[in-house]
């Protein structure tokens, strides 16, 4: 089964970070075992804040393998973005399963919440077209520090995140089904983010968390997450 991470600047993280895409190959590894799975996509590198390509490998976690730091993320990239880039990286890679999150950098910076569901949409269909039997997991969006300030940011989240979840009920298809994850129920900017919105340590296994959790209660892939004890 092949995995690929789509999305933005949570997904892509930056030089010196574990990652969310790190614990959920950690989880699948636990739960599928090691020769069971592979993680697909045109990217590896982690994005570098100075301008250093050299630090794009610089993850925190020496056993993250490199054909596990596979993705299809970047750092100030949307849904617009990447909505003509999946066709071709899942027909190359021939992935099985998109783990998807994206839309703050759309609403924050490119497009409203109605132009950013048109972009979703495009997004499931040349992901179908590439791959027809594809599965897809959409995280919803989570208000980073701005909402707190920005009351018609905080409301184009909440607009976009109501069309998200219509826009998955209406584009099921039993043979290229297409789940949305929940929101991280105790997740907390103050508390899971080293900013105010890219996750930390305790929100990356949050964010994995609740990807595992669909794939596992859906579709019967993996188990419960269980971050090891031996975490940071």
């Amino acid at each position: 089964m092949r995995f690929m991470f789509v999305g933005d600047s949570m997904t892509i993280g930056r030089a010196g970070d574990f990652t969310w895409r790190y614990r959920m190959w950690q989880h699948l590894r636990a739960t599928l075992g090691d020769g069971s799975f592979e993680i697909v996509g045109p990217r590896s590198a982690l994005y570098d804040t100075a301008g250093d390509p050299a630090a794009g490998d610089d993850y925190a976690a020496p056993d993250f393998p490199a054909a596990a730091r596979r993705h299809l993320a970047g750092w100030g990239e949307g849904w617009q973005h990447m909505a003509p880039l999946i066709g071709p990286a899942v027909r190359e890679s021939g992935a099985d399963v998109l783990l998807v999150s994206l839309g703050l950098i759309d609403l924050g910076f490119y497009t409203n919440a109605e132009q950013t569901a048109e972009n979703v949409r495009a997004f499931i269909a040349a992901a179908r077209a590439a791959r027809p039997g594809v599965r897809m997991v959409f995280l919803p969006v989570i208000p980073n520090v701005r909402a707190e300030a920005d009351a018609p940011f905080a409301a184009e989240v909440v607009r976009f995140n109501e069309l998200l979840a219509k826009t998955v009920a209406d584009l099921g298809d039993a043979a290229s089904p297409v789940l949305l994850a929940a929101r991280p129920q105790a997740y907390d900017i103050h508390r899971d983010t080293y900013d105010g919105t890219h996750p930390n340590a305790s929100g990356e296994h949050r964010l994995a968390g609740e990807f595992a959790a669909v794939l596992h209660q859906a579709w019967g892939i993996g188990g419960p997450y269980r971050p090891a004890a031996d975490d940071a």
